[in-house]
């Protein structure tokens, strides 16, 4: 089976990692870092905000059962993509919003996304979302790695990311992972 793969940031991946991994059709969501001009990158130097690189996942999904455009709702929905460098109280630009798309469907679906969430006012202020071709994806460190469903009582996990995925669940109910 050939999987098609999307490439999304929107502040800590610890967060957006579990909201897309109880999607249904999503066979793997990888935790990392791109977008910067730092090779091989480590968290630590990530953290200090001056690699260029945002924390982002990589996607692996079966588009026959869910589609990019899909992808693109939950994600503007999760995560507030009107606050510039910033997720909550994490700032600076590693946490920046971004779709980093890898072909030029997924550009197009990516602007026309935004013309959307814009038009039906999904969020009271304008997105800031930028939308930027692919650049290498380097995975975090291993324990990046499904982070949340490792240490689901964490205390970050439990402030930032649980509502998040609780808030997917709910809106998207017919997304959900079945299994």
């Amino acid at each position: 089976m050939s999987l098609d793969v999307a490439i999304l940031a929107g502040g800590c991946f610890w967060c957006l990692e579990p909201v897309f991994s109880q999607l249904a059709g999503v066979q793997k969501v990888i935790s990392g870092y791109t977008g910067g001009f730092t090779s091989d990158p480590t968290y630590k130097q990530v953290c200090t905000g001056t690699t260029g690189h945002a924390e982002a996942i990589e996607i692996h999904y079966d588009s026959s059962i869910i589609g990019f455009e899909q992808l693109l709702e939950v994600f503007f929905t999760a995560h507030d993509p009107t606050t510039l460098n910033r997720q909550g109280n994490d700032t600076g630009t590693q946490y920046r919003s971004a779709i980093f798309y890898l072909n030029p469907e997924q550009k197009l679906a990516a602007e026309q996304m935004i013309l959307r969430v814009e038009a039906e006012q999904w969020w009271p202020n304008p997105v800031v979302t930028e939308v930027t071709s692919a650049s290498i994806f380097y995975p975090a460190e291993d324990y990046h790695q499904y982070y949340y469903s490792k240490n689901p009582y964490q205390p970050y996990c439990m402030a930032v990311a649980k509502p998040k995925v609780t808030k997917v669940r709910e809106k998207f109910s017919d997304l959900i992972r079945q299994d």
